[in-house]
């Protein structure tokens, strides 16, 4: 007589898999959150494939076409140095996905380590990580950028510098909030008495648990981030010209926005709509995610 063997239980890991599939399928249902999906979906595919989408050269000037309205041959207009709007908005794509990602990646890691870190041993631990993260949080995220970017210099490279360095504090906080309320449970308990590690018990069961949380507010910070880029690109402190950022477009033309509308409100526009469409994503993973909103 054979017996079958029993399947192994799902670890953490396996679980959270199973769960954003779950999760998927619950955002494509919402309509709003469809709607930023589509918008980030089309926001990657315009920055995959740009040189192709674009149908100028987004540095190449023509003085004699400076200004130009929206049309045929410049379907968003030309800016002061003659230069095709549309062209350059499809370009400061690839710009705009380049920080948001690359914060991202640093923000998501750095503050969870800290935050699960600081939860799960506490004491003088917890102390002085977030003692260092409140010191971050003292001061308004742009004007900490501003400070970081001038002390470092004016470039892309140190604008998403900075922006993970005033970003990483909120990460920290909410996962060790998260980390704190689960560091006595049961499992937990029963983990440490079987002889696992600390760094076992952050990696494979404090670290999935909290993660949910963490990728709504990363997603959240998103629409900061952009808007946070565009700004220091505005104040040129971000991408230094000829670089097609929405911000420094925008900066470039407010001199001639009561003639030239078109010169600050495609990219205006351009910002609104990636911005407001972090923000639905966001929203809802917040109710994908909260056990609350399960029937």
């Amino acid at each position: 007589m054979t017996t079958s063997a029993l399947p192994a239980p799902a670890g953490p890991w396996q679980a959270w898999r199973v769960e954003a599939a779950a999760t998927a399928r619950k955002l494509l249902g919402n309509p709003l959150t469809a709607i930023g999906v589509a918008v980030i979906a089309l926001l990657v595919l315009v920055a995959l494939f740009a040189p192709w989408i674009a149908t100028h050269d987004p540095l190449r000037q023509q003085l004699d076409a400076a200004l130009l309205p929206p049309g045929a041959a410049h379907w968003f207009g030309t800016d002061e140095f003659g230069r095709d709007v549309f062209s350059r908005l499809v370009h400061g794509t690839r710009i705009t996905l380049f920080i948001v990602t690359l914060v991202t990646v640093v923000v998501g890691p750095l503050g969870m380590a800290i935050g699960v870190v600081s939860g799960y041993f506490g004491g003088r631990v917890d102390v002085l990580c977030m003692r260092v993260a409140d010191v971050f949080l003292s001061f308004p995220s742009l004007v900490l950028a501003l400070a970081f970017v001038a002390a470092l210099g004016p470039g892309l490279d140190h604008a998403v510098l900075a922006i993970a360095l005033t970003a990483w504090p909120a990460i920290a906080r909410l996962a060790r909030a998260e980390a704190m309320t689960l560091r006595h449970a049961d499992f937990i308990v029963a983990a440490q008495l079987q002889g696992a590690s600390h760094l076992r018990v952050l990696w494979r069961h404090l670290t999935p648990l909290c993660l949910p949380s963490v990728l709504v507010r990363l997603t959240m910070n998103m629409a900061s981030v952009v808007l946070t880029a565009a700004g220091l690109g505005f104040l040129g402190l971000g991408a230094q010209p000829p670089l097609p950022e929405w911000g420094s477009m925008i900066s470039e033309g407010r001199r001639y926005m009561l003639d030239s509308w078109w010169t600050v409100a495609a990219p205006g526009a351009a910002i609104l709509a990636v911005s407001m469409a972090f923000n639905l994503l966001g929203d809802g993973l917040n109710d994908a995610l909260d056990p609350r909103q399960s029937s």
